[in-house]
């Protein structure tokens, strides 16, 4: 199977890093999103991203990184979006009903060979494949944020997963930088999160208790692991939305920890270093 169009759901923090890594990869990449003002926001990523690249990446201070953001098409029209892609990755937010909604538009605009690859952290490939028309050619292709620097892509089917998508689609991750990470079966958070997501709530709940600030959290995880970011450094990295989201849909413990997220960083306007200021304040 060849994949050389890729479109991708969503331009947030780490939709945006997808895209920019498969143009900057040589792949043509058409990135999506609900509104004129979401894409500027994408525009701002892709152009801060050419930056980092240019300091952190190879072969990318020669002029390589300004053409990949300047290859990748932007668009509010889903139809157009996906009407020649070989791959859907999706990477809207972490809520199981627009996840739902969006695959089923897509199962009816999106040409039948088309792969749809869901960026879920959370929510198992299984709980989306009978909304997308195509549960054969379906499966999950998580990346871990900052994907220049942290460069795993775990790749997880479901019992009806072509086996050929699957290889088509690690072949694919390798293909733009990634280490593929293949999954035997569904397991929620992956790898990654099945250990990263009960540290960042326990250093929530920490807090929300009243028993340390994040700040000494954060300290106490880095000087005894030698960690380099402790785990609200890591939460204003991915964007306080996503945790939050995570969580209001859990356990009645996850809701009060949304809770707390929302009355005292969210509706303050403090969702992370994309807004300025989360757990810290950033220039």
């Amino acid at each position: 199977m060849s994949i050389r169009r890729v479109t991708v759901l969503g331009t947030g923090v780490l939709g945006s890093q997808i895209a920019f890594q498969t143009a900057f990869s040589g792949f043509e990449v058409t990135a999506y999103d609900i509104n004129d003002d979401a894409l500027k926001a994408a525009h701002d990523r892709f152009t801060k991203l050419v930056a980092i690249y240019q300091d952190e990446v190879d072969g990318a201070g020669d002029g390589k990184a300004e053409k990949a953001a300047g290859t990748i098409t932007v668009t509010t029209d889903l139809a157009e979006a996906v009407k020649d892609a070989d791959l859907v990755i999706e990477a809207v937010p972490e809520v199981l009903k627009i996840k739902q909604d969006t695959y089923q538009k897509l199962s009816e605009l999106a040409p039948q060979r088309t792969i749809f690859a869901t960026n879920s952290s959370t929510l198992l490939p299984s709980d989306l494949k009978d909304s997308t028309g195509r549960p054969d050619r379906f499966l999950a292709l998580h990346f871990a944020n900052d994907v220049w620097r942290y460069n795993t892509a775990e790749v997880m089917g479901t019992k009806d997963t072509d086996p050929e998508v699957f290889h088509a689609v690690a072949e694919f991750a390798a293909a733009i930088g990634m280490v593929p990470i293949e999954l035997h079966k569904e397991k929620a958070g992956y790898v990654v999160n099945s250990l990263l997501v009960p540290l960042l709530n326990a250093a929530m709940g920490l807090s929300a208790g009243g028993y340390a600030d994040p700040e000494a959290v954060d300290k106490t995880w880095r000087i005894a692991t030698g960690a380099p970011f402790g785990p609200f450094q890591m939460i204003d990295v991915i964007g306080l939305n996503t945790p939050y989201n995570i969580l209001v849909n859990s356990d009645e413990n996850g809701k009060k920890l949304a809770a707390w997220l929302k009355d005292n960083y969210i509706d303050q306007g403090k969702l992370g270093v994309s807004s300025g200021e989360g757990f810290y304040k950033y220039s």
